[in-house]
């Protein structure tokens, strides 16, 4: 009887214990796992009740049906097609494009050594702090007098839009790429030029594919930014078929009562997210190792 009240209370003392050291930890982990679902379960019960309305929609669906998504191909109002490749066709070349011009300064402030090196990096460090809708006045008036001599560049032009996303390819992934090229070690690079090689063909064939990783996690993070913009894509693109898919389901609601349309435009919403999530998990294997390999050095 004395061991079995023993053994109970050093059960009872392990349970504490672990409750003070690491239980509380995994409670709040559940919270706020929890409150970050809620958003996701009640947008995925509005994309498939029936009703469409915000009124009829609840957390936990009391009815199912596929009319918003029937509505988002079929619905002359909602040209949702058009947005998702305009978005595509926006969001893909320029984070590639991003990602090149940063990966090429990146090898440049990594491996060489020049006058004004650290200054520049200090400067584009210091260009992040500041957002990028400080610059809408002055963007939408650069590409105003651009689009009076090649409208093909303009306003309210997907290559203009285009040229505004690389121009911020400079900032935050340049310094994650200059983190993980520092990490590479230069007896490779040594050993490639006595072997004759050039710069080009020791960046493009030996440091790009050791480089995948933090490549893998700075394109997420470019073509995930430029589908979710709002601010730059609704100052370009205002015709209606031009518009991105954010700017589309925005103009949507605007345009009609919100509530009305609150299932179409959880539809659309989770549409998009499919994509997203495709990405992220089809690179998953890089995520960690690209973001802590290029947070070594700086």
């Amino acid at each position: 009887m004395t061991t079995a009240v023993a053994t109970k209370r050093k059960g009872r003392k392990s349970f504490l214990k672990w409750a003070a050291d690491t239980g509380w930890r995994h409670a709040v982990a559940l919270a706020a796992l929890l409150f970050g679902l809620v958003p996701i379960v009640y947008v995925v019960s509005a994309a498939f009740n029936p009703n469409g309305t915000l009124s009829s929609t609840n957390l936990l669906p009391t009815s199912f049906g596929l009319g918003n998504f029937q509505k988002l191909f079929t619905d002359d109002n909602v040209p949702f097609a058009s947005w998702f490749a305009n978005s595509l066709m926006i969001a893909v070349p320029a984070a590639f494009i991003s990602i090149f011009i940063s990966s090429l300064a990146a090898y440049a402030f990594s491996r060489f050594r020049f006058r004004g090196r650290r200054p520049m990096l200090l400067f584009l460090l210091l260009i992040q702090m500041f957002p990028a809708f400080l610059a809408v006045v002055a963007l939408y008036l650069i590409f105003g007098s651009i689009g009076e001599f090649y409208p093909i560049a303009g306003l309210n032009t997907k290559l203009g839009l285009m040229l505004v996303y690389m121009g911020g390819a400079l900032g935050v992934s340049t310094w994650l790429m200059k983190g993980f090229f520092d990490t590479i070690p230069k007896e490779l690079d040594e050993a490639a030029t006595i072997d004759g090689a050039s710069h080009a063909q020791i960046f493009f064939g030996m440091i790009l594919p050791l480089a995948a990783p933090i490549i893998a996690i700075s394109g997420i993070l470019a073509f995930v930014g430029t589908m979710n913009d709002f601010i730059l894509a609704s100052l370009f693109l205002t015709d209606r078929p031009e518009m991105t898919l954010a700017v589309g389901l925005k103009t949507l609601t605007a345009e009609n009562s919100p509530a009305s349309y609150f299932g179409i435009f959880a539809a659309g919403t989770l549409l998009t997210s499919i994509l997203t999530v495709a990405v992220f998990m089809s690179l998953q294997r890089y995520i960690v190792s690209g973001l802590t390999g290029g947070a070594v050095k700086g």
